[in-house]
């Protein structure tokens, strides 16, 4: 992997403070396959279990490489299996 040089990282310096350079979205994908069950209730306690666990940490991640990178993430989201999927 080749070394960035000097100019590219002032580019990139400029572009984050003149130019106000930030990442849009960052997505956390989530399957929810294995949270079906003939039980809706249990089914349902498997999905907010899983997404609240998995995504618990979305936010200070995202906050994280932000300040590793010192480019601000407008948007942290989830985005989940169909629930029609997950329902048949």
């Amino acid at each position: 992997m080749a070394m960035m040089n000097i100019s590219d990282i002032l580019e990139t310096i400029a572009m984050i403070e003149e130019e106000h350079l930030d990442i849009r979205t960052i997505t956390m994908g989530i399957s929810l396959l294995d949270c079906c069950d003939s039980d809706i209730k249990r089914s349902c306690d498997k999905i907010y279990d899983k997404i609240t666990r998995r995504a618990e940490k979305l936010v200070a991640t995202g906050e994280q490489i932000e300040k590793e990178y010192g480019i601000p993430i407008i948007n942290k989201r989830i985005s989940v299996t169909p629930i029609a999927m997950v329902s048949a």
